[in-house]
């Protein structure tokens, strides 16, 4: 059974940075797609940033040029680094990965970026 876990919210002042990592468990096989979704209070979840297998990476407008995602496959890892953070960045951050048919999620990990 497929797990996604996620590490690395935390409370940061606007400005700050952050690291959010997930490790999948429980399959060999890589993903076609590996990314990152967040939700704020009152708002649909929506994409932040995704990667794929090959290398490509595509980003949400409003994270360009302070949000990279990176990914190794070998080890069924993704991590966001995540800069410049703004309080409209708060949210719960969820992995997300890909491959044929199926979607994982992970748990969620609360991210706040305080005024």
């Amino acid at each position: 059974q497929v797990q996604l876990v996620e590490s690395g919210g935390g409370l940061v002042q606007t400005g700050g940075s952050l690291r959010l990592s997930c490790a999948a468990s429980g399959t060999i096989f890589r993903f076609n797609a590996m990314g990152w979704y967040r939700q704020a209070p009152g708002k649909p979840r929506e994409l932040v940033a995704f990667a794929s297998s090959e290398g490509t990476t595509n980003y949400a407008d409003s994270v360009k040029g302070r949000f990279t995602i990176s990914r190794d496959n070998a080890k069924n890892t993704v991590n966001l680094e995540m800069n410049s953070l703004k309080p409209e960045d708060t949210g719960v951050y969820y992995c997300n990965a890909q491959r044929g048919g199926s979607i994982y999620w992970g748990q969620g990990t609360q991210v706040t970026v305080s005024s």
